[in-house]
């Protein structure tokens, strides 16, 4: 049995899409982020470009750790693209979950 990911024991938000707007990403950002992490942004992207997949995308706003299930359209250089030109800075996200 493969070991949870660390943020899976801490409290976590679900929230939709459309907050993400709201979020604040004014501090700056302390987490810890995963070598692979452009790899499974290059995925996401080929998954809801191609296949209209949507992933989990956990990251930190300045108020804490949220999750989002949403479509990724583009992974730019410091933002992922979701639909609607809804923007996440790549240095706040912690995990992709596929």
């Amino acid at each position: 049995m493969a070991p949870k990911p660390y943020f899976m024991f801490i409290e976590l938000q679900t929230i939709p899409k459309e907050i993400v707007p709201y979020c604040d990403f004014k501090k700056k950002p302390f987490i810890f982020q995963k070598q692979e992490l452009r790899k499974q942004l290059e995925c996401a992207t080929a998954l809801g470009n191609n296949y209209r997949t949507k992933v989990q995308i956990v990251f930190c706003d300045d108020e804490g750790l949220k999750m989002v299930h949403t479509t990724v359209w583009a992974a730019l250089e410091r933002y992922i693209l979701l639909k609607g030109g809804v923007r996440i800075p790549i240095s706040r996200i912690v995990e992709i979950i596929f």
